[in-house]
Order: structure tokens, then sequence, then C-alpha cells
């Protein structure tokens, strides 16, 4: 909400608010101003302001329901009830306050993500460190972040160490640590030493820059659950004039239509579907989940079907050492210590898997001699004078049996999808690692709560062939399994399964853009910088965790669950009271102040999307 306007409308209560008691006051102490023709002073003005609004707004093809308090105020100084229009002028400029109050409140996590954007980056050159502006930062630039600096751009960790607290970003509360070589995103702060780094993007390219561009995008979005409320919102106003005009024609009292014009309200619908949308999209914003505007969230709290990718979704998205045996007498970091070594000189995708294990595990790695790679088989070499071969059975076994005290491999689910590199030092079987692309510690967790929230159908496809994708499902809890799918099948099954009910698809890959962008949401787990599939996606999950699909789907329901309460509660309260008026109950000044505590309470209640459930 612009400053000045926000000042417009406290400027028109303060002075909706003066007038009133000042009336009051007139007609207690004596004053030679008569206090109806100082309740019409204060209620001018800010009909004016809304008459000018409403012109405004039908000049573009609006009409604005705001014109049943028009109506209210000019009717009120009409029908010499100027005190009931001053008291709609102040429930009119207040409601305004309220909705600057709440639309603040609900954008304050969105705007402190943009508000946080980096500005300064500290370039290594010849001559030292300079100083630039962040946006001129370019790819392969080396950067030095200071303790408790921000991250102006993404790149990759040139120091042995570093410690980031990535909470502005993913929304981990806890300080992350940082190995040579990973990635690090702009937008997180340096939690620990200085340390260097080199960028691999410029800034409008980096994470947070893609980041504040969804807030954006989050803040102008318009649900169409919202636009449904404002279409309905016009009835009120013919409605209401219906009933204002039956309640003077058959009672004779032109007051009870004037008591029906104040009382009716729209606001549960203006307001209220606004306020918990965005305090929706604030909500999930804390837990590192960005929902691309209201209609996101909207749709994420309808879907009944949900399909995942499996690689980097389900599943952690690249081999890991899932088992390590090594031979009596040899130790399990002594035979990992010798295969990584001996791994530096491998550029295939395990070796660098091997690498940052033995590293992470404070392990010393040699340089390796006379290294010779078997493509697909494995590599040999020379590590600190010991002669070291890894990788399939035959090359380093031959035909040799497994000795005793290799366990059985794992019958079943693991053994389908897992990887053995066998070790021998000196010619003699040392080792065996077992590696698997696992299945996320809380991927059955998360397809539980699914359920639980109301997804009846859960999908996997996968790219993988049919015995690599049945072993992971096997330990998941899923209906149906598509296996070898091109990204065009995928786009198949999307469209299938939108074909029964509203449906989710959930990937993290280039090769899920297209599939992401064809089911009514689309989720992206965007930690990684899969820039494609975030792109086309509607929500973007920051931090590397699957549980926080259920979180949004949970905030999402929530969200529409509130709003839908807000607006039946608000317009429940609002018709009873606009009856009881038209019978005489209810009389204009008391009914103005009613329908304030009315819109207060929904707009309260629609606030509630901010905190937990």
């Amino acid at each position: 909400m612009p400053v000045r306007e926000m000042t417009i409308h406290l400027g028109l209560f303060s002075l909706a608010l003066a007038g009133t008691v000042a009336g009051l006051l007139a007609g207690r102490l004596g004053s030679p101003v008569p206090e109806n023709l100082i309740w019409a002073a204060a209620t001018i003005p800010v009909a004016a302001v809304l008459a000018v609004s409403i012109l405004r707004n039908m000049l573009i093809g609006r009409v604005g329901v705001d014109a049943i308090a028009l109506v209210a105020m000019v009717a009120s100084i009409a029908m010499g009830e100027p005190l009931a229009g001053a008291a709609v002028a102040m429930m009119y400029s207040g409601g305004n306050l309220l909705e600057d109050y709440a639309r603040g409140k609900a954008e304050r996590e969105l705007r402190s993500l943009r508000d946080r954007t980096p500005r300064i980056a500290h370039r290594r050159e010849a001559g030292g460190l300079v100083d630039i502006p962040a946006e001129d930062v370019a790819p392969g630039d080396e950067l030095l972040v200071r303790a408790g600096e921000l991250l102006p751009v993404d790149g990759l960790l040139l120091d042995d160490r570093a410690k980031l607290d990535e909470s502005a970003v993913t929304g981990e509360p806890l300080p992350e640590a940082r190995s040579k070589g990973d990635t690090l995103r702009s937008g997180t702060v340096n939690a620990g030493e200085a340390f260097r780094y080199r960028a691999s993007a410029a800034a409008r390219e980096s994470t947070y820059a893609g980041i504040v561009r969804m807030v954006e995008a989050a803040q102008t979005a318009k649900a169409p659950f919202i636009r449904m409320a404002d279409r309905f919102a016009l009835l009120l106003l013919p409605a209401t004039l219906v009933l204002a005009g039956l309640a003077w024609w058959l009672s004779g009292d032109r007051i009870r239509a004037l008591a029906v014009l104040v009382v009716a309200t729209p606001c549960p619908l203006i307001l209220a579907a606004p306020v918990a949308f965005i305090g929706g999209v604030s909500r999930a914003a804390r837990s590192g989940i960005l929902m691309k505007g209201s209609s996101a969230i909207e749709a994420l709290g309808r879907v009944r079907s949900a399909i995942f990718d499996k690689t980097g979704t389900l599943t952690e998205g690249g081999a890991r050492l899932i088992a390590l045996e090594a031979a009596p007498g040899l130790g399990e970091d002594e035979v990992l210590r010798l295969v990584a070594s001996l791994e530096q000189a491998s550029h295939h995708v395990l070796a660098e898997t091997l690498v940052s294990l033995a590293r992470h595990r404070g392990l010393a790695l040699a340089q390796p001699g006379d290294v010779r790679e078997y493509r697909g088989s494995g590599l040999e070499g020379v590590v600190g004078g010991r002669f070291i071969r890894a990788g399939s059975r035959g090359l380093v076994l031959g035909e040799d049996p497994l000795p005793a005290w290799v366990r059985p491999a794992r019958a079943g689910d693991d053994a389908r999808s897992a990887l053995s590199v066998y070790v021998s030092i000196d010619g003699k079987a040392a080792g065996l690692l077992t590696m698997a692309d696992a299945v996320r510690p809380d991927a059955a967790a998360t397809l539980r709560r699914l359920r639980a929230a109301g997804v009846s159908r859960i999908l996997m496809v996968t790219g993988d062939d049919a015995g690599t994708a049945h072993a992971v499902a096997a330990r998941l809890a899923l209906d149906e399994v598509l296996a070898e799918c091109s990204p065009a099948d995928k786009v198949a099954a999307v469209a299938a399964e939108h074909a029964r009910q509203p449906t989710m698809m959930v990937g993290d890959g280039l090769n899920d853009a297209p599939a992401l962008a064809a089911a009514d949401v689309g989720v992206a787990m965007g930690a990684r910088g899969a820039t494609a599939s975030s792109e086309a996606a509607d929500v973007v999950i920051l931090v590397d965790r699957i549980d926080r699909v259920a979180e949004a789907v949970a905030i999402a329901r929530r969200t529409r669950a509130i709003a839908r309460q807000s607006i039946v509660a608000g317009l429940g309260l609002s018709g009873i009271a606009m009856v009881f008026a038209a019978f005489g109950y209810i009389p204009p000044v008391i009914g103005a102040f009613l329908q304030q505590g009315i819109d207060i309470a929904v707009i309260l209640n629609a606030l509630r999307t901010l905190g937990r459930s």
C-alpha cells in the first residue's frame, strides 16, 4: 500500500472521528455551531473522496461496491441524520485503515525478502579488493564475503569451509556448513569467518533475484476465488437498495431504509479474501515455500492427485554411500580414504561423491599416480605406494569368489537399485562400497501427510527403468508407477490425471518443466537451482526437503478454509443485521458501529492464516 494512500486514509478517519466527537460535545456544551452541521462537515470530505474513487473505477470499467457506503452517507445527510453519516464515514475510512494494516502485516514477510536484496560485493582484482555494486559482478569473479555479510550472487566456495545462515532463503533456522566446491546462493548470510567464492551467475540471474521476481508476482496475482468474491460482491449493491426500498415502502419509515444501507457492507468479501490469501503466501514464505500469488495457493488447496518425479524429488538425486564393508584388519575410513584418493583422477559421476564424502569426514587424501581408467568398469592406480583398484566385480576380483567377509547382497529393493564398487589393495580384496540414489528419509511421512490432507491419488513418474522405479516405489505408498517416461510422457500422465481431478506435479529437473506447467499447480524442488523447473512452477520449495510439499498443501487448504469462513461469517452477520435494521430494531448510528465490529472480526479472522495451524 503506497504511503500517500495510507496518509489519506488516516487523515479521513481522523477527520470523521474528530467531527463525530466534536458534534457530540457541541450538543452537550451548548456550542453556537449546530451539532448536525459539524457531523455533516465531517462526512462530506469522506463522501467526496469516495465519490472520486468510484468515478475513476467506472471510467476503467469497474463498478465499485463501495457505492453502498456513499449512498448511506449522502442519504444520512439528506434525511437529517448526519450523525449516522459521520458514523458511516468513520466506518468506511476506518475499514480502509484496517485493510492497510492487515495487508501490511500479511505482506511483511514478502517485503522483507525484497528489502534484503544484496547491493555490495567485494571483488578481488590485481590491486586487491574493490567494492562494486552487486549488479556489476560477472560469472568467474572471485569475491570475498566478510562475517555477517550477504552473498551478492550465486557461486562456488573456494575455501575449505564456510558457515551460512540460509534462513531468509530456505526457512532453515540453523546455520549450514559448506565445503570447498559447494554451491552457495545469493541472499544467504555468512555466519562464520570471512571466505572466498567464485561467482557462477550475475546478480539478476542468481537465486535471490529470482525470489524477488516471484515475490512481486505473488503480490500482484489475483486468485480466481478472489475474483469470484468480487463478482458476488457486486450483487450486494442492488440487493441492498431493494431491501432498503422495501423497508421504507412497507413501514413508511425512511430511517429504516437508512439503517439497512448503514449495516450493509461488502467488506467481508472485498477485504477478507485478499488478506487471507496474502497471509497464506507470507506464512509459506517463512518456511521456505514460495507461492507465486494467490492463484497458486488456491490451486494448491484444491488438489486431489499428486504426481512426483523420482530422481531428486522422492529420492536424494545422486549416488550416496549406503554401505561400506572392509576386510578384516582394515578400517572403513582407510578403505574410503584410499578409494577417494584414487577417484580424484576420475571424472565419473561417483568420483565426486566419494571424494566429497571423504573430505567431509576429514580424511587426508593422497595424490594418486599411474592412474588407468577402464571405461564403464573402474580404475586403478598407486596411492601412497600401494596399488589400488576400484570398480566392478569383474575388474577387481576377476573370476575369484567373493571373500567370506562380504555379506550376501541385499535381496529385493536395495539390490536392484544399488551399484557395488569393489576395492582391492595390492591385489587382495579390501572393501565393498554400495552406492544408491537413496529414498529421502522424509518421503514416506510426506506422502502420509498428503493422504491425511485429502490427496486421494499419489503417482510417481520417472525416466528410469521399471526395475529401479519399482525398487523405490516398494518403500513408498504409491497408487501408480510410470517408468521410462520422456518429458512428453510426463505431460501426458499429468493430462490424464487432470481429467480425473485437480492435480499437482512435483519435480526438480529440466525435463520436469513441461509437466509442471501442464498441471493445475506445479511444485518445483528449487533448492538446487533448477531454473527451468522453478520458472515453470507455481510453487517453489527453496529448501531441499520434500516434507515442505505436504506443508505447502496444508497451508493452502487452511488458507482457503479461513478465507471462506471469513466471507460466510461476515456476510451472514451482515445479512442478519440488515434484516433487523429493516424491521426497525437497529437504528442507523448503532448499525454503523455494529458493522465496523463485523469488519474487524472478519479481518482478524483472515489474519489467522499468518499463524501455524
